[in-house]
Order: C-alpha cells, then sequence, then structure tokens
C-alpha cells in the first residue's frame, strides 16, 4: 500500500507548487539571464538562478494553494486540488512551502547572489500577501496590481548574471505587467460562474462581460505600444521590433475579434495565444541582444 502512496503523495505536493505557472516564470527568467550575458551564461550560474527561482515559485504557489484552499474547494476548475480534497493537510502544506521558500533564499543568497535573493523574496512576499491575502478577494483590481509579482523573475535574472538590474530587464518586467491584465481576464471570462461561486471580485462578476473585453482590448494596445516603444527609446533593436510588431498586431486581432465576438470561445483563444505571445517575445528580446 506504502508503495502506491508515495508516488501518488509526490504528485499531490508536485501540484501544490502550480507547476505550470512556475514554468513560464522560469521562460522569463533565462530569458533576462541571455540577455544579460548576451549569449549563455555559465551553466552552474544557470542551474542555480533556474533551480532557485523554480523553489520560490513553488513555494509562493503552495503558500497561495493554503490560503484559498477555501474558495479553491467552491471552484470546478480547483476543487480537485490536493488541499481542498483533503490529500495534503494544512500543516504539511505550510510546511512543504515554507522550507520550499527557505531552500530558495539559501540557494540564491549563497550561490548566485543576495540581490537576486532578496529580489526573489520580494516577488514571493508581493504575490502571497498583498496579492493573495489582500487585493484577490477585496477589489478587482486584483489582477492589475498584483501582475507586478509574476513580473519580478526577469529582474531575478538579470541580476543573477549582472549583480544589478538593467533596462532590458525592466522593459520585459512592464510587458509582463501589462500582459497579465488580458492574460487573467481572458480566463476569468472563461471561468466566471466559478468566481462568482466564490465571491471573488474579478471584473467579469463585477462590472460584467462587455466591460472586461473592453478592458482587455485596451491593456493589449497599451501593452503593444509599450513593447514596441523599448525601440526607439534604445532599450531594445531591431532584431526585437519586427517580431514583437508581429506578435503584437495578432493579440491586437484576438482581442478585437473578442470583443465583437462570442465570449468564451475567443476568451480561450486569447487566452491560449497570450502564453505563445509571452514566449515568443522572449524569445525575440533574446535574439535582439545575443544578434544585434
Amino acid at each position: 500500500m506504502s508503495s502506491v502512496r508515495a508516488p501518488s503523495a509526490l504528485v499531490d505536493y508536485y501540484q501544490l507548487t502550480k507547476p505550470r505557472i512556475i514554468v513560464l516564470l522560469l521562460i522569463t527568467t533565462l530569458a533576462a539571464m541571455i540577455m544579460a550575458a548576451h549569449g549563455l551564461p555559465p551553466l552552474g550560474l544557470t542551474l542555480a538562478t533556474l533551480i532557485g527561482g523554480a523553489l520560490a515559485a513553488g513555494s509562493a504557489g503552495a503558500f497561495n494553494c493554503v490560503i484559498d484552499r477555501d474558495i479553491d474547494a467552491l471552484m470546478t476548475r480547483t476543487a480537485a486540488r490536493p488541499l481542498p480534497t483533503g490529500r495534503i493537510g494544512l500543516g504539511a502544506a505550510i510546511v512543504f512551502a515554507t522550507l520550499l521558500g527557505v531552500a530558495a533564499f539559501a540557494l540564491f543568497y549563497f550561490v548566485v547572489n543576495p540581490l537576486a535573493a532578496w529580489l526573489s523574496l520580494a516577488g514571493n512576499l508581493y504575490y502571497v500577501v498583498v496579492y493573495t491575502m489582500w487585493l484577490k478577494r477585496a477589489t478587482y483590481w486584483n489582477i492589475v496590481i498584483g501582475g507586478a509579482a509574476g513580473a519580478v523573475p526577469p529582474l531575478v535574472g538579470w541580476a543573477a548574471v549582472t549583480h544589478s538590474v538593467g533596462l532590458p530587464a525592466l522593459g520585459l518586467f512592464a510587458l509582463i505587467f501589462l500582459w497579465t491584465p488580458p492574460h487573467f481576464w481572458a480566463l476569468a471570462l472563461m471561468a466566471n460562474t466559478d468566481y462568482e461561486r466564490a465571491k471573488i471580485p474579478m471584473l467579469p462578476n463585477v462590472h460584467g462581460v462587455h466591460r472586461t473585453k473592453v478592458e482587455i482590448f485596451v491593456y493589449t494596445l497599451l501593452m503593444v505600444g509599450m513593447s514596441l516603444a523599448l525601440t526607439p527609446l534604445g532599450v531594445m533593436g531591431l532584431w526585437y521590433f519586427v517580431p514583437a510588431a508581429v506578435l503584437g498586431a495578432v493579440f491586437i486581432y484576438d482581442a478585437w475579434q473578442m470583443l465583437h465576438g462570442p465570449t468564451k470561445p475567443l476568451a480561450r483563444i486569447t487566452f491560449k495565444y497570450s502564453l505563445l505571445y509571452l514566449a515568443l517575445m522572449c524569445a525575440a528580446m533574446v535574439a535582439d541582444r545575443v544578434l544585434g
């Protein structure tokens, strides 16, 4: 029996870290590292930074699951998580999240550098305390203001290589900050009944579906405009500008289609494309720094 339980328990703890979010955060971290190094950074530094980033993000995700266990139990897409189902106890989840956070900070501080450690810790505290404990249940601005937490990994990646924070990293921070509202509001349009059931003040449940579609379109325009401004501002070059313009045009088209078309199927398309958009924008920034 124990031989069956052990692997399933590992899967439960793995799910507690929200692994799909970790992958996206590590992509932006690695992109910033390559940009800072104008190529591949030393292998040891890269591995330490990515492992530290995975541990830090896993800690934040686990704390999020601990704090949101009551509302997770009410929503269809989260009801099967380990805490609502009782597969992991509350105390064990808190210990697990704490150990991951301590290990992440120690790895960053002693193997990478102190600046990367403090930036990572600041991002985690912002996500857990400011977003999860306060904003998420208090205001529909939760995604807009809370989006800063998900934009911190590029700063960590840049600091890992240079022991400082540079303009390209700040440009990627701004891109992710403006990308977060259209990305998560598209998800909210797909799961608005879940958020309504859990009484979470997401934009569609507070101001309606049409207002949310308008906001997605406006934030998409702001995001694309900011991303293209990085070239005339001298932060990025032409290797970046051309793909950024094409990728941005597709994002604007998707948001415009959703504004005037059926909500849920087009929200799903926008949501999925937003993930591809961010990954390809990171690739464009890397190419610009390495080739340009």
